[in-house]
């Protein structure tokens, strides 16, 4: 190695303590050690703090100094049990965990009693040991997404970075505009040095599965897919162009889960193409979701999804957009046109109940599934008009729904609806309270057995992916591993 390279690997907090404890041992000062090697004693106490990575050459200065072999100053334990807890300490306070707290930081010194240095090591174990069960609770997940539904409203549903990301997919297969098609998809794994393995004992809790050690992509075989068979694939590609690791909480889990689903979209419906044919239909006034759909040969849903990350940067069009289940609950749901959805105490929207004269709720009575619903509905926050199409599910039913402020309506398809209701919703007399002459002939004299959701309750599933059977994804590896 040149004698100016520095150490790979290695843990300054530790070095800096077994430099500490050889020079103490010796009886010599930060001025004795630095005049022994050239350095000011300054130089020397920014050494044993951990404050810089030294080059090689200083530490073969500073061996020879202190009279041992260079490979004592790189163990990589520290030399003391108070020297362990000093590192530990020291550690966590350049951690994020204090600069989150924003708890003031300790000087870790001579100074510094043992029993307190304990004290406070144990402290932030626990700590963090706290903050970890947090994450595994439906509280945290529910403040987890309301905070990045509100990054989302901040930046209009647009990441630039990840249009770049598939814009340069795009271009490296030569992708010629339009629809992407199987084969381009397949293009673009191949790109990225993936072969596609289609298996019949995909493990249930997954979409996909990727060996990175042998470039290989596993999905579920056609036969038994009902999806999209390209959003599988390209979810898979765009964990892997984005280099997502592990999920450090809840948080990081569902930011990795947007940016994948964005990422997908974009490459099903490029940014170019997609905004030339939004353009030219707004301005012959007849936007619509469902020619959106057929264009670029997607699911609606996905259609409706990268409205919303388009309308308002391209076309300056607040927009609303909500997927709700057949039981009355929001499932997802994006806005940043004033729109209030229903919330609970946290600010969290996903399981609470929709407003029954909402479009996403009055398009489940709709005899006509073939031909997209529209309807006015008059709020607290406005008037909003809202296109819905219900789509099947394994898990039931559900509304996708897209919806603009009264003022935006002229620019879409289906603008010209008589539909229309009223919702005076969060008044629980709007919808949620029985009709009087119903509850004066029920109330009292009936006992319904309630249907609770598995997560009522429930911490959120453990393992760094939530829901992933960690033990049954390892051993559909092995038995596929070439």
């Amino acid at each position: 190695m040149p004698d100016d390279d520095a150490q790979q690997g290695v843990d300054t907090l530790v070095l800096g303590r077994r430099v500490r404890h050889l020079r103490t041992a010796r009886g010599m000062t930060l001025d004795d050690l630095g005049a022994a090697i050239g350095r000011a004693a300054s130089q020397v106490s920014m050494l044993e703090n951990g404050h810089r990575e030294p080059k090689l050459s200083l530490l073969q200065q500073v061996a020879h100094a202190l009279d041992v072999p260079l490979a004592e100053l790189l163990r990589d334990e520290a030399p003391s049990r108070r020297a362990a807890l000093e590192v530990e300490l020291e550690r966590a306070q350049r951690g994020p965990l204090f600069a989150s707290l924003q708890v003031p930081l300790v000087k870790v010194g001579r100074s510094l009693p043992s029993d307190a240095l304990e004290a406070l090591v144990r402290l932030q174990a626990e700590v963090q040991r706290l903050l970890t069960e947090k994450a595994a609770t439906p509280e945290e997940a529910r403040r987890a997404n309301a905070e990045l539904r509100a990054t989302m409203r901040a930046q209009d549903n647009y990441f630039p970075d990840l249009e770049e990301h598939a814009r340069g997919l795009l271009a490296a297969v030569g992708h010629p505009g339009g629809p992407l098609s199987q084969r381009g998809t397949a293009d673009i794994a191949a790109h990225l040095g993936f072969s596609l393995h289609y298996v019949h004992d995909l493990p249930h809790s997954t979409r996909s599965v990727t060996d990175l050690e042998h470039g290989r992509i596993y999905l579920p075989h056609g036969l038994t897919s009902s999806a999209d068979p390209r959003s599988a694939l390209l979810q898979a590609v765009a964990s892997h162009v984005l280099g997502h690791t592990e999920p450090r909480d809840y948080g990081d889990f569902l930011r990795q889960r947007v940016e994948t689903n964005y990422l997908t979209a974009a490459l099903l419906l490029p940014e170019d193409g997609t905004v030339a044919l939004l353009r030219e239909a707004k301005a012959e006034r007849r936007l619509s979701v469902e020619d959106l759909r057929d264009a670029f040969a997607v699911t609606y849903e996905t259609a409706a999804h990268r409205f919303t990350n388009l309308a308002t940067r391209h076309l300056g069009i607040p927009v609303h957009f909500m997927k709700v289940h057949e039981s009355g609950t929001l499932h997802k749901a994006y806005e940043n046109d004033g729109v209030r959805f229903p919330s609970d105490p946290l600010g969290a929207i996903e399981g609470q109940p929709v407003c029954k004269q909402w479009t996403a709720r009055v398009v489940f009575s709709i005899p006509d599934r073939f031909s997209p619903y529209y309807q006015y509905t008059d709020t607290s926050s406005g008037t909003y008009w809202c296109t819905s199409r219900v789509q099947g599910s394994p898990e039931g039913e559900f509304s996708v729904s897209v919806g603009v402020p009264f003022a935006h309506v002229r620019w879409f398809r289906g603008r010209e609806t008589s539909e229309r209701a009223a919702s005076r919703c969060p008044d629980a007399a709007c919808c949620r309270e029985a009709p009087a002459e119903l509850s004066a002939r029920w109330a009292g004299r009936s006992w319904p057995s309630a249907r609770p959701h598995a997560s009522t309750l429930a911490a959120l599933p453990t393992g760094a992916f939530p829901g992933v059977d960690a033990t049954e994804v390892y051993e559909f590896l092995d038995r596929h591993a070439p």
